[in-house]
């Protein structure tokens, strides 16, 4: 009898099957007793197939920086050129929290593997240092000067990243947009002197 070698069959989504078995690992194991051949074989794929996608395992949380900063800029270019730095932050911050619709599951339980780690909440402070500093460069390129581009830069990465943390630990259904609408009216509230 003829034995014929078993071909491995094309799974689909490949990528999403190795995120979540990756977060479904972190938060069981930790990120650090979580290596990249635990998360290719709890997705059912090899560790070849991982590194197609990923560079390390850190990348399974960071993927997509660019994506992200992306969002901010994109957001950005919907203001009105008449929208003052700060008017034309609160549609940036509007802009990006529509991506987050429908991923209050998945970034609550990334949050929590960033929490736990102090190389990872590191990572996600240069991540949001760099939206920053690309933020400050697209209001330079709409005429703002220096300090202010800068100051609404990280202004709005300030705003964003207290609105996701409260977003992320509430165990409602409400939208992010809602938490970056009260957080930017906490912030008017504070600059005008309240």
């Amino acid at each position: 009898m003829t034995m014929i070698p078993a071909v491995t069959r094309w799974e689909p989504n490949a990528r999403g099957r190795l995120e979540q078995a990756a977060l479904e690992l972190f938060a069981e194991q930790g990120f650090e007793g979580t290596t990249v051949e635990d998360i290719a074989t709890r997705a059912g794929l090899t560790k070849r197939t991982f590194f197609r996608y990923f560079g390390d395992k850190r990348e399974v949380l960071f993927a997509g920086g660019e994506e992200f900063q992306a969002m901010f800029v994109n957001g950005l270019a919907g203001a009105p050129p008449s929208a003052t730095p700060m008017e034309a932050i609160a549609v940036t911050l509007e802009a990006v929290s529509v991506w987050f619709r429908d991923r209050h599951d998945r970034a609550r339980r990334r949050q929590r593997i960033i929490v736990a780690n102090a190389e990872l909440q590191e990572r996600e402070l240069v991540k949001l240092a760099s939206v920053a500093a690309v933020l400050a460069g697209a209001l330079r390129d709409r005429g703002v000067a220096e300090p202010a581009a800068s100051v609404a830069a990280e202004t709005a990465i300030a705003v964003f990243r207290s609105a996701f943390e409260r977003w992320v630990a509430d165990d409602t259904e409400r939208e992010l947009a809602d938490v970056v609408r009260e957080s930017l009216d906490a912030l008017r509230a504070v600059t005008a002197g309240g």
